[in-house]
């Protein structure tokens, strides 16, 4: 089991990103959550299995098309305990 929190900072806010995410972490079986936050950046939890985990990364530093990722700040995280992937309110 692997949890993370990710913020991905880049033209990221307004190309799908948040709900493209949300498909490819359900399709990975990784659960949590992503949000807009006010500064401009994507912020999101992800809990699964090591290697889907690491998969749904790796799709975040590339994103969607439209996207242009600049980073993506991956930080160790205790899990949740999520179940099911959702999009949350900006935080």
């Amino acid at each position: 089991m692997r949890s993370v929190r990710v913020v991905v900072r880049g033209d990221v806010q307004g190309v799908g990103y948040r709900y493209t995410l949300r498909i490819v972490a359900r399709d990975a079986g990784v659960h949590g959550w992503v949000r807009n936050r006010r500064d401009g950046s994507v912020e999101a939890h992800l809990e699964g299995d090591a290697d889907s985990v690491d998969d749904v990364l790796a799709w975040m530093a590339a994103g969607p098309p439209g996207a242009v990722v600049a980073a993506a700040d991956v930080i160790e995280a205790d899990p949740t305990g999520a179940a099911g992937f959702d999009v949350a309110p900006t935080a």
